[in-house]
């Protein structure tokens, strides 16, 4: 006897999901405690176009994928006292390049992951230190991490 399912598809012991919320993620970076970071933009890819224009087709333009292009990650977190980002930044300042790959991970409620990206082979290329205002009295003081890297793949 076949199993009935609901209407719209899945069975009965699948959950409904809602969307997925923007602000439970975590980033791993291999070999570094990189604490809670606030906000991760840069998560994107695109496929490079190259156009032709066919002799005597004057209706159209063909266009061919060349290669996949990534922005550079970006990742605010507020300022802790480990030091491991710093000292890999640093480190590229002088030369020394560590390439290391690292998770973005967006988690549910409970904390279990539900979906991620994986980035690899990336370094740091640019630092910004926290903003330092007395008169802001309450704010959080943020630095800033940007990553280039070698591509973003579904975890």
């Amino acid at each position: 006897m076949a199993k009935s399912k609901k209407k719209g598809g899945g069975n009965s012991k699948e959950k409904a999901r809602d969307p997925y919320m923007a602000f439970n993620f975590i980033v791993e970076i291999e070999g570094l405690t990189v604490g809670g970071f606030s906000e991760v933009t840069g998560l994107s890819s695109r496929i490079e176009m190259e156009t032709y224009i066919e002799g005597g087709v004057n209706h159209r333009v063909h266009q061919f994928p060349k290669h996949m292009t990534y922005p550079n990650l970006v990742l605010m977190r507020g300022l802790a006292e480990r030091d491991d980002i710093w000292k890999w930044y640093e480190d590229a300042t002088r030369g020394k390049i560590r390439l290391l790959n690292g998770t973005i991970m967006v988690r549910d409620s409970q904390q279990s992951k539900l979906i991620g990206w994986n980035f690899k082979k990336a370094y740091p290329v640019a630092w910004d230190g926290p903003q330092l205002n007395a008169s802001n009295g309450n704010e959080v003081a943020f630095e800033r991490l940007e990553l280039v890297h070698r591509g973003v793949y579904k975890a």
